[in-house]
């Protein structure tokens, strides 16, 4: 008798949800499924198969692919600079990404960081909170604030977060540029979508630069010194993608020098930054913890994806957001008209309907 063949799932640092757990095993009853956490990953990852999750801790992927046991991996981020070292690359390994899956989260996060930078909501809240000796410390204390409404706003990176931010950014914006390498079915919200050796006359023009651009060899420091001032004077730099397209230290200085108005962000390089380190004390800096996906139910939705791509697997159709062999070395799935897209394909498979409205 033949036995399963294992499938590793790993979506944080505990244990999946049995919920998850069930829905995955009613989907594929042909597996073995082994439901671990952080810290168990990198042994289980020698036993799989199959994997569906995250790796968020070291994993010696070398090792892992000169078994030649690993058929699929299924991840539950859009980011892939954790898995695709050059030995995955170079594998027969078929990888599948969750890009578009958490677009909703990161772009509202995104709009949400623009929108309180430029109307001053940090220094309020913190007046809010200030304690003082001064009885009449909660008087009003108006300052100045700034307007989204009629900016020019450039997108480098068109993928499923890019594609929507321009979608929640569109009513405040006067003109919306973007930028990817594979330039393909430009909205009609969208005022130009340029290949992304146009990223220079993107920065001369754009009032707010968004960023959501996956990390791979080729996009690791673009924004070093030199980019940084290619960027418009008083723009506003906006990263939801990974902390380290931005060199830190560039980015402080261009601020401190006021070539730049500010910057918002998701993500830092180091993440976290050190505890001296001049971002954090900057008035016209906001920094939040990575949390723009950080949704009570994206694991359901990250079940949604990998459940429909069983089906596809099983029956031989193609899978969502595989990543072709110029993929794997990019690090997100094209636009090519070969490969769905979760984002042009989610409202068909989603589970959001099911969730209650906490």
């Amino acid at each position: 008798m033949t036995s399963k063949p294992n499938l590793v799932v790993c979506f944080r640092e505990t244990p999946v949800d049995e919920k998850h757990i069930a829905r995955i095993a009613a989907a594929w009853p042909g597996v073995n499924i082994i439901n671990t956490d952080q810290k168990g990953i990198a042994q289980a990852l020698f036993e799989a198969d199959y994997f569906c999750g995250h790796a968020k801790v070291p994993v010696p992927w070398d090792e892992v692919v000169s078994q030649g046991r690993l058929r699929w991996v299924q991840s539950s981020a859009a980011g892939m600079d954790w898995l695709l070292t050059p030995s995955v690359i170079a594998s027969d390994i078929t990888v599948t990404t969750a890009s578009g899956v958490l677009a909703d989260q990161v772009s509202e996060h995104g709009l949400a960081l623009t929108l309180a930078w430029h109307r001053n909501l940090s220094a309020f809240i913190l007046d809010q909170h200030a304690q003082t000796n001064n009885p009449d410390w909660r008087r009003f204390k108006r300052k100045p604030t700034r307007d989204l409404t009629e900016k020019n706003v450039g997108i480098v990176g068109f993928g499923g977060v890019g594609r929507r931010f321009s979608e929640v950014v569109r009513p405040f914006a006067r003109r919306i540029v973007a930028t990817d390498l594979y330039p393909e079915n430009k909205p009609a919200h969208v005022d130009e979508l340029w290949p992304a050796g146009r990223l220079d006359d993107l920065l001369a023009e754009s009032d707010v630069v968004f960023l959501s651009l996956p990390l791979c060899q080729a996009t690791r420091g673009i924004f070093d010194a030199a980019r940084l001032a290619r960027m418009k004077k008083g723009a506003l730099l906006v990263n939801m993608a990974r902390g380290p397209l931005v060199d830190s230290d560039a980015l402080a200085r261009a601020i401190a020098s006021e070539h730049l108005a500010g910057a918002v962000m998701d993500v830092t390089s180091p993440e976290p930054l050190p505890a001296g380190h001049p971002l954090w004390d900057f008035p016209q800096v906001l920094i939040t913890p990575h949390v723009g996906g950080q949704i009570r139910w994206r694991f359901d939705d990250v079940c949604d994806i990998f459940c429909e791509n069983v089906r596809r697997y099983l029956n031989g159709e193609p899978l969502i957001n595989r990543l072709s062999p110029e993929g794997k070395q990019l690090g997100f799935p094209l636009r090519n008209g070969e490969t769905p897209l979760w984002i042009d394909l989610k409202s068909r498979y989603s589970t959001r309907g099911n969730h209650s409205a906490d």
